[in-house]
């Protein structure tokens, strides 16, 4: 848990994939799309990737991609969307840093 914790407070915007996800892809995109330089954690590629989507999903992210914005856990890719759909998304990312414009 406190090396969840440690990641998903890195960076403004912390997302926990797989490399072969394809909404996982898609998160990433959209984040690319909007001038975001977040970390992404390829926990298929980590040696304790496992561990941590365990970690994740006791947090209460069971699947992936898992999301931090302003080192808060926003959700897997439909609560994104979500947020993205209903306008909330670009002022909570202007407001954790990361987004300027």
């Amino acid at each position: 848990m406190e090396s969840v914790t440690n990641l998903a407070s890195a960076r403004p915007v912390v997302i926990f994939s797989n490399s072969s996800c394809c909404m996982c892809h898609t998160i990433k995109t959209l984040f690319n799309e909007f001038g975001v330089n977040f970390a992404v954690h390829e926990l298929d590629e980590m040696p304790r990737g496992r561990e941590i989507e365990q970690a994740l999903s006791r947090i209460g992210c069971p699947t992936l991609p898992a999301v931090f914005i302003g080192g808060e856990l926003v959700g897997g890719a439909n609560e994104v969307m979500s947020l993205h759909l209903n306008r909330s998304l670009i002022p909570m990312l202007k407001r954790a840093g990361a987004l300027w414009v």
